[in-house]
């Protein structure tokens, strides 16, 4: 099972019991969810002598796991990994995806046989690495053998992705342009070389602002390492880094930063609550989380009525608890029952938990695309098209075709259908009547701004949104369906900060409900309108800054 399922797990049987043995495995990619275990299981294991525990990875830090669990045995098992020659760059380079596409060519044309997996930060990097190697390869046309590009990142439609699967045909040579999914959570066979230019792209959350930011950093050794190992799987191998030894050995980390301490941690602070832990800032964290975050976390579950003022978890927080999604999320779930338009915000929760990769925006086609996804636009915001085209899409009975023709994620309206029917069963587990209200989009939206009420921005009076708490500038995200409109108030999903610091995901709201389902939190005077008027359409060209 997943680290999650495991977490909720304990919700039911906080000393596992009907457990013997656990194996938690990539323990070194340090998720979120697998640093709170490590916490829990090492205190069952303290008094339950019967229960067997081992912490797997190919790379791991062992000394320092062993010294979390109580000094525990370390068994070190040789790989059975052919040996992998790492080369250097002499100097640095200043421009690594250049450099990528010359070592591919290079690599292509002078050694033998062997497929080439190439590490990129995100699909912008591999689009434009695809598109710089289709034309330099048309270019040498038949003085080279055919060199295969198979593409993959998370946006990329499932039966794209497959194609890096399909074997290499004789005579031929396959190149992988990958994120860092290809580092541990997918093998392919056949890859022989390496590319490394040694960049990720990390999420980082910002406790003061409440912004997450997407931005491209330097991997640590232990990954650098991971992507090496991948040239050794079938036969000896080579790595090329596109950086230079001296920076490998004194600019990378030994180990990413654990995920606990550059996250939200809401819905880890709400579970932990729920188990009966309440001293949150002695918690045996492996590596504990910023003090701020925790507090931040807390402020927000008291502000959501989820805890009371003791930090104790209310009869609504232990709801919410039962739902595994953000706070924030499961407030507006809780809240649509009062609005009786539950069915809708289901459909939203999960439409909101596929992570913006609902709509395909091929390089190519990007006019079709953009037209398709303004078809889906109803008046009220993102969230209420979201739902049009889950709607819609159940109208066909769930077609793939459908999804095709309108530019839409088949995989991820899958995964949201997944979503949805979990979410569903949870209700009628809480007792929740399923109520529908699709026409009453104010009640909709109502709804979720009694979970979201924090997500709060308002246009001033220079025609520049503000976050209500904190004063911040941010820009409705070029995609949204109120890029153009600009609504007085917003509510926004979530605030990314990519080339600018963007809302995703807004709709439009009317200032009196945030007295309506936040009394304690608003006060009448910061929620005066001023000119009460509408701010002038946004005329301007839509910027390209449709980022991933």
């Amino acid at each position: 099972m997943t680290d999650g399922m495991l977490l909720r797990e304990f919700l039911s049987e906080p000393d596992l019991k009907t457990y013997s043995v656990l194996i938690i495995d990539e323990a070194h990619e340090r998720t979120l969810h697998t640093d709170v275990l490590f916490g829990l299981v090492k205190d069952i294991v303290r008094f339950r002598p019967d229960l067997k525990l081992l912490i797997s990875s190919a790379t791991l830090d062992a000394e320092k796991f062993s010294q979390f669990f109580d000094d525990a045995p370390v068994f070190r098992i040789p790989g059975r990994r052919f040996p992998v020659d790492i080369y250097y760059t002499k100097a640095p380079e200043a421009d690594y995806i250049d450099t990528a596409v010359v070592s591919v060519l290079q690599i292509h044309c002078t050694q033998d046989e062997g497929d080439i997996l190439v590490f990129l930060t995100g699909q912008e990097e591999i689009e434009t690495a695809s598109e710089m190697l289709t034309e330099r390869t048309r270019k040498l046309g038949s003085k080279i053998k055919e060199l295969i590009i198979a593409p993959i990142y998370a946006n990329l439609p499932s039966d794209l992705q497959a194609k890096i699967f399909d074997p290499t045909p004789p005579g031929a040579r396959k190149v992988v342009l990958a994120t860092n999914i290809a580092e541990t959570s997918l093998t392919v066979d056949g890859i022989k070389y390496v590319l490394d230019p040694g960049f990720c792209k990390q999420n980082s959350y910002n406790a003061r602002t409440g912004m997450d930011s997407l931005v491209v950093t330097p991997v640590s050794k232990a990954s650098a390492n991971q992507r090496a190992g991948r040239a050794g799987r079938v036969s000896a191998g080579k790595c090329f880094r596109l950086y230079t030894a001296w920076a490998y050995k004194n600019e990378l980390e030994d180990n990413t930063i654990p995920e606990i301490q550059r996250t939200n941690l809401g819905n880890v602070v709400l579970l932990l609550k729920s188990l009966g832990i309440n001293d949150l800032i002695h918690f045996d964290f492996m590596d504990p989380p910023p003090h701020e975050t925790l507090v931040l976390a807390l402020e927000e579950l008291y502000a959501l009525g989820a805890l009371n003022h003791k930090g104790e978890l209310t009869k609504l927080g232990r709801r919410m608890a039962e739902f595994p999604v953000d706070p924030m999320l499961s407030k507006m779930i809780l809240a649509s029952e009062k609005y009786k338009c539950s069915k809708e915000i289901l459909t939203i929760t999960a439409m909101l938990s596929v992570n913006n990769s609902v709509f395909y925006r091929p390089k190519d086609k990007v006019v079709h695309a953009d037209t398709a996804r303004r078809n889906f636009f109803l008046p009220g915001g993102d969230h209420i098209t979201l739902m049009n085209v889950y709607n819609h899409r159940e109208e066909t009975g769930h077609s793939t075709q459908w999804c095709y023709e309108n530019f839409i994620q088949y995989r991820s309206m899958k995964r949201a259908r997944d979503v949805r029917d979990q979410l569903e069963g949870i209700m009628e587990r809480v007792e929740i009547e399923v109520s529908s209200n699709p026409l009453d989009t104010a009640n909709i939206r109502k709804a979720i701004t009694a979970g979201f009420f924090y997500h709060t921005a308002k246009l001033d009076k220079g025609g520049n949104y503000r976050t209500v708490k904190h004063k911040q500038t941010v820009m409705v995200h070029p995609n949204s369906s109120l890029f153009e409109d600009r609504p007085k108030w917003l509510i926004y999903h979530e605030l990314v900060f990519t080339t600018k610091e963007f809302m995703r995901q807004v709709i439009e709201i009317d200032n009196s409900w945030l007295l309506e389902v936040a009394p304690h939190y608003y006060k009448a005077k910061e929620l005066e309108d001023g000119s009460g008027k509408k701010m002038p359409k946004n005329t301007g060209k839509i910027q390209e800054e449709v980022m991933e």
